[in-house]
């Protein structure tokens, strides 16, 4: 393409080496192949399966012939090849339901985090092109092909301008934009015959806000703005590095920044477990000043958006296309919830999780004591005015049991407000990170240092 970067260990970890060169399917047509060729090859699989338990005698159930070894690995390899909408959203349910995830989904969706196919340099060299015109190689020094990150949307290249700037440049799959709304109802579709989204359950408010955050995730230039906006709002804090936008380079499907070079977050396992805790804390905090002082959230906890600088002790924060406004009354929700728990009050956290709508009020009405159980095992764990264990898990399967229990009245079943479940998915994602370090925080303690310092919001009434 043009002159390589020099041979240097920048830390920011390359694409795996079982990553592939795989040209992404572009237009609307090859999506829909792609789908196509998906579905009929699970239903092929579903047909053998069924074959070999009648055979053998064994039951036949619709989500055990689709689930089997041979399907997981079709959905996982298909999904991973078209990327874009079709692959983030298996992401994002992934981290979103943690623990509570059937062992055989979480298997297809910890394969789709772990995938790292990249563009083929042609088709790389088209998207620049389209972008940047064709002679886009004389603004640089050099401009590595092979790129330094790959997800769902875009992969991550490293290169150096001619004045010297050494960038990290986030280019888009082509065609990625275009099949957001597609990608979203066919994976639906996948995921309601897989038995996975009862009709029960009525998603459509739910598909509108994931094609809505998708569209934002997609537009770079509104992303670079909004890292601006967290980077002047962490300006003079030592704690954290936020990249700075290139604008001249930056268009909607190319995003230019400074490159800062990190290790990976997970890394951090093998610090001193002091400098772990510590790490931890400053993230949480982040988490909870985003809910209570800035008002603004980057609500995509994957623990790839976060690195971490070992010689200065600095957590780099990158990705901020899912960053958005969190609503007044969510944020005030949360903070009455937190307050009732730290007061050990159980009719008040009951009260405040039903108006903030982590919780329907039928759900409290018919089964009052798994209710009042699991609001106790909460209290109980963020009351204590110690060092809370996020790798000791044995309270999460006590509340799986009793939520499964509840979810299997069907008259319970309903979705929380999207505001909500934004904001939700970023503090559990944030505490699974806490839970993969084994880090120890004082919650109690820093959740009243917070509340302290910041007011509720104000809300307008319309």
């Amino acid at each position: 393409m043009s002159d390589k970067e020099p041979d240097d260990s920048f830390g920011t970890g390359s694409t795996p080496e079982r990553a592939r060169e795989r040209a992404v399917p572009s237009s609307r047509i090859a999506r829909i192949g792609s789908f196509g060729r998906l579905v009929g090859g699970v239903a092929g699989g579903m047909a053998a399966e069924g074959v070999r338990r009648i055979a053998s005698g064994e039951g036949v159930s619709t989500r055990d012939l689709i689930l089997t070894p041979g399907n997981i690995t079709r959905m996982t390899d298909r999904l991973s090849h078209m990327r874009g909408a079709a692959m983030k959203m298996g992401q994002m349910i992934s981290m979103d339901a943690g623990d509570f995830l059937p062992e055989e989904l979480s298997s297809i969706l910890g394969r789709l985090r772990d995938q790292a196919n990249f563009m083929p340099t042609k088709q790389l060299d088209q998207v620049l092109k389209s972008e940047w015109g064709n002679d886009w190689r004389r603004q640089f020094k050099w401009f590595n092909p092979r790129p330094i990150a790959a997800a769902s949307i875009g992969q991550v290249h490293k290169a150096m301008t001619r004045d010297g700037q050494e960038l990290a440049i986030k280019v888009q799959y082509p065609g990625i934009a275009k099949s957001i709304d597609s990608d979203v109802d066919n994976v639906m579709t996948l995921l309601k015959v897989a038995g996975f989204a009862p009709p029960e359950l009525e998603i459509d408010k739910l598909l509108t806000a994931a094609k809505k955050q998708l569209h934002e995730e997609a537009d770079y230039q509104r992303e670079g703005a909004q890292m601006e906006l967290y980077r002047k709002r962490l300006e003079g804090e030592d704690g954290f590095v936020v990249p700075r936008l290139h604008e001249g380079l930056t268009r909607g499907s190319i995003l230019a920044m400074s490159f800062e070079a990190g290790s990976s977050i997970e890394d951090l396992k093998d610090e001193p477990e002091s400098r772990i805790n510590e790490v931890t804390e400053r993230m949480m905090r982040l988490v909870a000043r985003e809910l209570f002082e800035f008002g603004v959230m980057q609500t995509d906890p994957n623990f790839a958006n976060f690195r971490y600088r070992r010689d200065t002790d600095q957590i780099i924060l990158l990705d901020f296309g899912a960053c958005r406004a969190v609503d007044p009354e969510v944020a005030n929700g949360y903070r009455k919830m937190l307050q009732a728990g730290l007061n050990g009050n159980r009719e008040e956290v009951l009260a405040a999780t039903i108006k903030a709508g982590f919780m329907m009020p039928i759900v409290a009405e018919r089964h009052p004591e798994r209710v009042g159980r699991m609001i106790d095992i909460v209290i109980n764990e963020m009351r204590e005015d110690t060092a809370f264990d996020f790798g000791d898990r044995s309270f999460v399967p006590l509340l799986r049991d009793e939520g499964w229990e509840i979810a299997q009245d069907k008259a319970t079943w309903a979705f929380p407000p999207i505001e909500t479940l934004f904001v939700q998915r970023k503090v559990s994602g944030t505490a699974l990170l806490g839970a993969r370090l084994k880090a120890k925080v004082n919650v109690r303690r820093m959740t009243e240092e917070i509340l302290e310092k910041t007011d509720p919001f104000v809300v307008s009434v319309v």
